[in-house]
């Protein structure tokens, strides 16, 4: 059977997979292009309207371009929206997330497989792949499913359920799999990772599982996916600060900096928890990457609300943005909210928080001109991707999955030189 796997959004969905990925191989899956697979899977996101029409766009394309293969959509659209998929032309099967495991099973029931999952939750499993994967040479591992967070604008709850936490004991053998595979780095991943463990019989908390990792025997290091603020604790700072282990990388969504707004979003924090979270990042580790989501146009958002905004970022130590014009998406509370921002003052705010991160990031890049810093090629070999989420164009001459240090000589255009 050859396969091809499409992936729309975030980590969380480029973890699922890599675990689908390794199930097919181990039943003697092969990978190939979406114009020659006899399977295709299109693992949608529904963050956004955007999200929805990429994903009616590639289901398209298949048809267009391979009408004889098996089609399955899965993710998010699929779990939320399965009609509007199933009336698209090929007639793809809809697997929603609540299934998700079970594709592979579904798509070659009977083949022999030369591997086990790892346990009944989510995680690593099937047979040993070598880094570039999918394109990555990172091992993408989700320890966590699910989100009990009930945010004004998202769609989340409902299209991947309560959260779920895969057990210490096999994130652990994860982590061994993944050393035994080659890989050199592992991406903790979840819908909501920051709650990882409330729902297990344990109790053990991320901190906890953090230090598991950080005692494990492999050579391996660990990136932190995204983390709410209020998840984010001076105990997993200052301990990504100290172990060496955790690359300095953080992911904070802030959504705004209005507390109004925050309040109206349902996010059970205030700028000033953000502030104190990112400032003892920048505090303990000078050269860590902070990054952050936003949302412009929010219903109800004023002129005011969004120049607090833009004043707090430009004096804060964040060093990338990610920017979402807000998309109201049905069945959510903020769908039915008063005030709704009109579109092309939306997109002027949105165009206004990108273009200061823009400015973010390239004064963190002129910071770091002349420094040197661990980290890993990627496929191809000719950039570096930086233990504080920098890629560094190199001389070519690496092959990828290396551990490398880089000393960064240029800001515009981001470059170095292997030391």
């Amino acid at each position: 059977m050859r396969y091809a796997i499409t992936t729309f959004g975030c980590r969380v969905n480029q973890a699922d997979s890599l675990q689908l990925e390794m199930e097919l191989r181990a039943r003697g899956g092969t990978r190939a292009s979406v114009d020659d697979a006899d399977l295709v899977v299109v693992n949608s996101c529904s963050v956004t309207a955007s999200a929805d029409q990429g994903t009616r766009q590639a289901l398209r394309r298949v048809e267009r371009v391979n009408p004889k293969a098996r089609v399955v959509a899965t993710g998010c659209y699929a779990s939320r929206a399965p009609d509007e998929i199933e009336a698209l032309p090929g007639d793809p099967l809809v697997i929603p997330n609540q299934r998700k495991h079970t594709i592979a099973d579904e798509v070659a029931p009977g083949q022999e497989t030369t591997a086990s999952r790892f346990g009944d939750g989510p995680g690593a499993c099937g047979a040993l792949v070598s880094p570039g994967i999918i394109g990555r040479v990172a091992f993408m591992l989700r320890v966590q499913t699910g989100c009990d967070q009930p945010c004004s604008y998202c769609v989340i709850p409902t299209t991947r359920g309560s959260g779920r936490s895969l057990d210490t004991a096999h994130v652990l053998q994860a982590v061994g799999h993944a050393a035994d595979s080659g890989f050199n780095e592992v991406v903790l991943t979840g819908v909501h990772l920051g709650s990882y463990g409330r729902d297990l019989e344990a109790r053990d908390g991320l901190i906890e599982l953090l230090r598991a990792l950080d005692d494990h025997p492999s050579g391996v290091t660990y990136r932190i996916s995204s983390l709410e603020p209020m998840d984010c604790p001076p105990d997993i700072i200052d301990l990504v600060a100290t172990s060496g282990r955790f690359a300095p990388h953080f992911h904070l969504p802030l959504q705004h900096a209005s507390d109004t707004m925050l309040r109206r979003m349902r996010r059970p924090y205030t700028l000033a928890v953000y502030r104190r979270a990112v400032d003892r990042i920048r505090h303990l580790m000078p050269h860590a990457g902070i990054g952050s989501d936003l949302i412009a146009g929010f219903p109800g958002e004023t002129d005011e609300d969004a120049a607090q905004t833009l004043d707090y970022l430009c004096s804060s130590p964040l060093t990338y943005l990610h920017v979402f014009p807000y998309s109201p998406r049905p069945g959510t509370e903020a769908a039915r909210l008063p005030g709704r921002v009109a579109g092309p003052l939306v997109r002027e705010r949105a165009r206004g928080l990108r273009d200061l991160g823009s400015t973010l990031s390239r004064q963190f890049r002129e910071k770091l001109v002349g420094t040197l810093r661990p980290g890993l090629t990627l496929e191809g070999g000719t950039v570096v991707l930086t233990d504080n989420y920098l890629k560094v164009s190199v001389p070519s001459g690496r092959d990828g999955n290396q551990r490398v240090r880089v000393r960064i000589t240029s800001a515009e255009p981001l470059a170095g030189q292997l030391q």
